[in-house]
């Protein structure tokens, strides 16, 4: 499929700079208004097709793979991003979680990004996940299972070092790898919890985490109604809202106005969903209107294509 590293990371952008003017809304508001287009101004009064920290690092990280993987690489682009405005969309960052700044501030005191991200319970938030997307790219081809997970461990724990985060990166980063392998929503679904349950099982990882994911590994998270999907910045509902809202779907559109329109943390919601809608869909799925509005589109097409150019079979 043509340009489907262009496809996942615009569909990132794009599903983030819809939810960024909504960012806290609550559901119930969402029903009553939904947004079924860019907006501008609102949650973080910025101008129209304006992406925040989940494109920004998920560019950042593309933007490192085009060079070859290299973990401090990365970890030091985040920093550039948060000194510096790298990959922002106007030159300065306006949002940024509380475990990645806390990450970032060990990254600048000289730590490396083995160890630099947090690795407590309560450092669960959907900080990894948002930015991870990258990496399937990278790592579509790989045999190993193990280095595969380690690599998207590594990656995750710059900022986010819990198991719980690291495990939602995985599941996603397989997933999305499904999708790429040319899999139908419903194989790459079960073939993913297959892998995955597979995997951990073999691994010997902490059941009483493995239980957490049941919804999305043992059932059909599709299935559940829509009051039991929650959309704020836990990771592990930010996997199941992205899920459950990509295999409700039927087009890329649809998909990431689901995900806005539950509310909350839209804007990750909105990018998470973007990524795999955007693979899956393609390219020319994505709605013209929404692309020409995307600040700094050229400058992404233009990473895009070099990621394709190194990765891109």
């Amino acid at each position: 499929m043509e340009n489907r590293i262009k496809a996942g990371i615009m569909g990132v952008c794009i599903g983030d700079a819809l939810g960024v003017p909504v960012e806290f809304k609550k559901r119930e508001d969402l029903k009553i208004n939904p947004v079924i287009k860019m907006l501008e101004y609102m949650s973080w009064n910025q101008p129209k097709g304006t992406w925040s920290d989940d494109s920004s690092l998920t560019l950042c990280l593309a933007e490192q793979l085009i060079k070859g993987y290299d973990l401090e690489k990365i970890g030091q682009s985040f920093v550039k991003w948060y000194k510096y405005g790298h990959w922002t969309a106007h030159g300065k960052l306006f949002d940024i979680g509380g475990t990645t700044r806390h990450a970032l501030a060990r990254l600048i005191k000289g730590e490396s990004a083995r160890f630099s991200g947090n690795i407590f319970e309560e450092d669960n938030g959907n900080g990894s996940l948002m930015r991870i997307l990258p990496l399937a790219f990278y790592l579509e081809n790989e045999d190993s299972i193990q280095k595969l997970y380690n690599t998207v461990k590594e990656v995750s724990t710059i900022t986010h070092g819990h198991f719980r985060s690291v495990f939602a990166c995985f599941i996603y980063v397989i997933f999305a790898i499904q999708l790429l392998k040319g899999k139908d929503k419903k194989e790459a679904y079960t073939n993913t919890q297959k892998i995955v349950l597979e995997y951990a099982l073999e691994q010997g990882f902490n059941p009483d985490e493995i239980v957490l994911f049941n919804k999305i590994l043992k059932h059909d998270i599709s299935g559940y109604p829509e009051n039991e999907i929650k959309s704020g910045g836990y990771v592990l509902h930010s996997l199941e809202a992205s899920l459950w809202c990509f295999l409700n779907s039927e087009s890329y559109s649809e998909a990431v106005l689901k995900a806005i329109n539950l509310g909350e943390d839209t804007d990750t919601t909105g990018a998470i969903t973007g990524g795999i809608a955007g693979i899956y869909y393609g390219f020319e799925s994505i709605p013209k209107e929404w692309m020409n509005e995307l600040v700094r589109k050229d400058d992404i097409e233009a990473l895009c294509q070099r990621l394709e150019n190194k990765y891109a079979i």
